[in-house]
């Protein structure tokens, strides 16, 4: 019968000597062996980088499909200025122009002339800047208080305030009348503007942003440091919440510019806004649309010069409020 011997190893003779020098002196992984150092953990690094990069290159299929809806958006535009340099004679002809005529600035100016036009545009942008400040202002104020003030029935006034933005607004014609008669407003500017200077959208909009962009502690510290209510509100709110108002004071501008319902039922062709004014070119036992047309361009006109100058500051401030950093 065979013995099985035992053999016992001793573990401190393969225990690994200690590296000397600058690198184990720094506890630095040999070259192409860590995976920071070396050159494994740099070929790591830049194929992560260039992975990530690669996410931020549209391909061909976005390209169209963004090009797709960018002529869509211009082609309402397009065809106006198409059918304004026209004659109505080659606009009841089938199939309809699509390329410019020779007729532009005459039909410009008959509806210039014709619409009253001047007067129009100085009215319509009087209407459209006080609402636009109003909202604005009032908006933020109203925002800031649903969004960090505490008092009773705040969620209460604020499902109130959203309900309102559920009533269509025909339903609202006839008092409204009644009280612009009852204040001898009929037909002057005011009648239009008080209506619209703030909206339940602006509200909202101004407290949704503010609930996340606002810091309460911020507004804590002012109060600490001594400053009253309208001290915090022009030094605190207003500047935190400056992106969101550009954004919302140019989609005012543009909806009160672009009002209809009821400046046509408020003012006349002695008084009118650009939508009101328009209304006087379409009369006639055979309307000339070239000239139609000629005026709603004109009335566009405005909006695209305001864009082009301030379309930067515009896509500027609403990317600052997106991005947060």
């Amino acid at each position: 019968m065979r013995e099985v011997g035992t053999v016992q190893t001793d573990t401190r003779d393969q225990t690994p000597e200690p590296l000397t020098g600058p690198g184990a002196a720094q506890g630095a992984p040999a070259p192409g062996e860590g995976p920071s150092g070396g050159r494994g953990g740099r070929t790591a690094t830049t194929k992560r980088a260039g992975t990530a990069g690669r996410h931020l290159h549209a391909g061909r299929l976005t390209y169209a499909v963004l090009s797709l809806f960018t002529l869509g958006s211009l082609f309402p535009l397009v065809w106006t200025a198409i059918a304004a340099s026209r004659d109505n004679q080659r606009l009841a002809e089938t199939p309809p122009p699509f390329w410019f005529g020779s007729n532009l600035i005459p039909n410009m100016t008959t509806a210039w002339n014709d619409a009253n036009m001047g007067k129009a545009l100085l009215n319509t942008f009087v209407v459209a800047g006080t609402v636009a400040v109003s909202t604005v202002v009032f908006a933020t104020l109203a925002g800031y208080a649903f969004a960090k003030l505490r008092f009773r029935a705040r969620n209460a006034l604020l499902l109130t305030v959203i309900g309102t933005m559920m009533v269509p607004p025909q339903l609202s014609v006839v008092p409204l009348y009644m009280a612009v008669a009852k204040l001898e407003w009929a037909n002057q500017l005011q009648a239009v503007i008080l209506p619209l200077m703030v909206s339940a959208f602006g509200v909202f909009f101004m407290r949704q942003y503010l609930v996340n962009a606002l810091p309460t502690e911020l507004i804590e510290a002012a109060r600490v440091d001594g400053a009253h209510s309208l001290r915090v509100v022009w030094h605190i709110v207003f500047p935190v919440a400056r992106p969101a108002m550009a954004v919302l004071g140019m989609l005012t501008f543009v909806m009160a510019w672009n009002e209809f319902f009821w400046p046509v039922i408020a003012l006349t062709q002695d008084n009118p806004t650009v939508q009101v004014a328009l209304t006087g070119l379409g009369r006639g036992y055979i309307p000339d649309e070239s000239v139609i047309m000629a005026g709603a361009f004109l009335g566009t006109l405005p909006l695209l010069i305001a864009f082009a100058l301030f379309g930067k500051q515009i896509v500027g401030g609403i990317m600052q409020g997106a991005v947060k950093g």
